[in-house]
């Protein structure tokens, strides 16, 4: 179900257990070959396909494009909202759905910078309801649901996600191959291994000076269709869990 495509006495007949997701992403820099709009674009393509295998089960909210993205203001073109007004921006649309009378609320994540806020989104809401016991507050970002990604077509090269790399370049060549710009021509910007485990706080041109950090020389559509299907996948199995909570207990 889209909430778009619904009345407000529609909603007001859901199943109040109905899971309720709002997919979120960014629109950065993705190096000298990616469009701007390449995270809301893979995540607006997962969610399509995991309401197509859940319809009448979960109900979708629009994807949100806008996200936290201050490590890549360093390259024209990137939009990002302040870190704080974003975080609380998050907390906000989680209340908006609690006030509504929902249960189980996710924020489905497509952006790496998201990360942070997302959970820290998740855990003050949880905390504001603290006396409740039958609220389920989630943040996931999909390929980290799809820790075998790496295997999802045999000649894959990365095992993790980078940015505007293998993976990602291979998706929006799967989805708008005109958007991407001669991905062959790109050097590879490794990975490298800046004092983990420790987090770093960081910035893209630290790491990456065309912004891109992977090898999206390796890239192709096949590759992305393999990685959609399994990300989309997963994502689909943590709904169904969502979905056969008991709505009482920790597990899940």
């Amino acid at each position: 179900m889209h909430l778009t495509d619904l009345t407000w006495p529609d909603i007001a007949a859901l199943d109040k257990n109905t899971p309720v997701v709002f997919p979120i992403a960014a629109l950065e820099q993705h190096g000298w070959h990616m469009p701007l709009f390449t995270d809301s674009m893979l995540m607006g393509e997962i969610a399509r396909r995991a309401e197509l295998e859940l319809t009448k089960k979960v109900l979708f909210a629009p994807l949100q494009w806008l996200g936290n993205s201050h490590h890549h203001l360093d390259f024209p073109g990137t939009l990002s909202a302040e870190p704080r007004v974003y975080l609380d921006m998050l907390v906000g649309v989680l209340e908006n759905f609690i006030a509504h009378g929902f249960r189980r609320l996710i924020l489905l994540n497509g952006h790496g910078g998201n990360d942070v806020p997302g959970k820290q989104a998740v855990f003050e809401v949880r905390q504001r309801h603290r006396l409740r016991d039958d609220l389920l507050l989630l943040f996931a970002t999909y390929w980290s649901l799809s820790p075998e990604a790496g295997g999802a077509h045999p000649k894959l090269t990365q095992k993790v996600m980078g940015h505007a790399c293998e993976w990602e370049t291979s998706m929006v060549l799967r989805l708008a191959p005109h958007l991407v710009k001669a991905p062959e021509t790109v050097t590879e910007v490794p990975f490298g291994n800046s004092f983990e485990p420790a987090t770093r706080g960081w910035i893209m041109t630290d790491r990456s000076v065309p912004g891109h950090v992977g090898n999206p020389t390796q890239a192709s559509a096949e590759k992305g269709e393999a990685l959609f299907q399994v990300f989309t996948r997963d994502v689909v199995a943590m709904l169904r869990r969502v979905i056969d909570w008991n709505g009482k207990s920790w597990d899940g």
